[in-house]
């Protein structure tokens, strides 16, 4: 890569992201979250970004889940988006604050029928005794909503990580990889600045 100086690193993300969704078989969008609890225990799973602007990176869950839970102890996150195509990978640190209702709600309007069922059917991350038991509360969501619309549940929204830092990484021949990163003090606000890494 050459001299990043200048850019903006969502617009590069933006650039980035494209060219994945070209070459990724499978879920570009897909990235990697880190969470913590209130006692600094670290968890991680994947999700799938939803939406991006210059305010931060936005994804959705059931709030009750185990990350919804950390993030309401310890509002802070880690993000990593890995496309071994390219042999490229985006890591974003910083805050994160809830998504409005209003965009809560566009969102959960735009998914598919059955996901919105199954947000109500799923008490996520918690012990479940069977996969009949599942299905039974899916097709009690469904017969409830029956052919009406179906509401987004209080326990579902989202949530946008603010960065104060995003790196962007190369590979490069002889482990020499390209490693540019962004920061800025305040999540939102200023100019970036941008330092080249050793690799």
């Amino acid at each position: 890569m050459t001299d990043l100086s200048g850019r903006d690193p969502f617009e590069l993300f933006q650039e980035w992201l494209d060219e994945a969704s070209e070459s990724e078989l499978n879920d570009p969008n897909a990235m990697a979250i880190a969470t913590a609890d209130a006692e600094g225990r670290p968890s991680l799973r994947m999700v799938l970004l939803k939406g991006f602007d210059a305010d931060g990176f936005v994804f959705y869950t059931n709030l009750e889940s185990r990350k919804g839970a950390q993030l309401a102890e310890n509002a802070n996150a880690a993000l990593l988006f890995h496309w071994k195509s390219l042999r490229r990978q985006v890591r974003v640190e910083g805050p994160v604050e809830p998504v409005t209702a209003e965009e809560a709600d566009e969102y959960f309007a735009s998914r598919a029928r059955g996901s919105q069922v199954g947000a109500w059917a799923s008490d996520q991350s918690r012990p479940l005794e069977s996969r009949y038991a599942l299905e039974k509360k899916v097709a009690s969501f469904g017969a409830k909503f029956g052919v009406s619309k179906v509401p987004r549940p209080p326990h579902w929204s989202g949530f946008r990580i603010k960065p104060r830092r995003i790196e962007f990484w190369k590979d490069g021949a002889f482990r020499l990889h390209d490693r540019f990163l962004f920061t800025r003090e305040t999540p939102g606000e200023g100019p970036w600045t941008v330092d080249r890494l050793y690799p």
